[in-house]
């Protein structure tokens, strides 16, 4: 495909999953593609990670496994996007397989769901759902510490969920897009340091580092810009935070939208956590207030909200110029 068709194709498939997400009933029904792959995972783990091998077996399966795991989707969404892609139908067909490996959507009403949930019902039903979004234990937080999980999880997933995701399909079409999914959700299930996991998942988690570092700084600009059209949103100090804090995250990608969010909303974001038994020490990102309540929620989806839109004009704008 052509880079001017590609890009309208991904715009296409980001209309289409912020419309409608992806169905319930076709879940129900056949799972999704992240479900697929994770099922892989799933085999890969049982049948390659054996507990009686020495650590550097255990990379060396692990390498293999995410060889495996990569080689499929990508194999399979390369064959789709060359049968698919020299008709008008075909492409309408690849723009609503590129949606289902969207999520703006589902990130955006979940996010929502906390704060409505805060807001409406209280701390109990704040901490189940952010429970839902969030890998730490929900008991230890305040009304406070949810709000700003929910925006931390928000401002993470933006770069893991949508910005990722175009910028692999912008780069290599379909089977780009497929390629990241599987990484990024493998080192999702096997990427952590866990007596199972810490060889075995080492590559995944590694890869999944290298393949996030440029969407992740693109999040954290996209969040910068936008807060020149939301209330009360400060781009200036968005950049000054990523400068200044986003190095200073123990991931090296999620520092940079966190950092963006933090600023241009005057929160103070990150720092330590609790994630089920484990206290992690953390840096925080941003230097306004740790009091966060459902109205920074909201205020967060705004900010999402608007970035995205920046996305999609950029990437149409590219359009308009390759075709002028």
């Amino acid at each position: 495909m052509s880079l001017a068709t590609t890009l309208i194709i991904l715009v296409a498939a980001l209309g289409v999953e912020a419309l409608f997400g992806y169905p319930q009933r076709l879940y129900k029904l056949i799972g999704h593609p992240v479900t697929w792959i994770g099922a892989l995972i799933s085999k890969l783990d049982r049948d390659l990670n054996r507990d009686d091998e020495s650590r550097a077996a255990r990379k060396a399966s692990g390498v293999l496994a995410l060889i495996v795991l990569v080689a499929i989707p990508a194999g399979l969404a390369w064959i789709v996007q060359i049968t698919l892609a020299s008709t008008w139908l075909g492409n309408i067909a690849l723009v609503l397989i590129a949606s289902t490996m969207l999520a703006s959507r589902s990130l955006y009403d979940h996010v929502r769901d906390v704060a409505q949930a805060l807001r409406n019902e209280g701390l109990d039903a704040g901490r189940t759902m952010v429970g839902r979004i969030v890998g730490r234990n929900p008991e230890t937080l305040d009304e406070h510490g949810v709000a700003r999980a929910a925006i931390e999880s928000l401002a993470e997933n933006a770069s893991d969920g949508i910005t990722a995701p175009v910028v692999w399909f912008a780069l290599l079409g379909l089977p780009g897009l497929a390629a990241y999914k599987a990484i990024n959700t493998a080192d999702s299930m096997i990427g952590h340091r866990t007596p199972r996991h810490e060889a075995f998942g080492w590559a995944a988690a590694r890869l999944d580092d290298l393949v996030n570092l440029p969407a992740s700084r693109l999040t954290g600009f996209l969040f910068a810009l936008a807060a020149r059209f939301i209330p009360n949103g400060s781009m200036d100090n968005a950049f000054r935070a990523m400068r200044r804090d986003a190095h200073r995250h123990r991931s090296p990608n999620a520092g940079w939208p966190e950092s963006a969010m933090a600023g241009a909303l005057g929160l103070k974001l990150n720092g330590p956590k609790t994630y089920g038994a484990t206290h992690v020490e953390d840096a925080y990102m941003g230097d306004g207030r740790r009091e966060a309540t459902a109205d920074d929620i909201e205020r967060a989806l705004r900010l999402a909200g608007v970035a995205w839109a920046l996305m999609i004009a950029g990437l149409s704008g590219i359009v308009l110029i390759l075709q002028a």
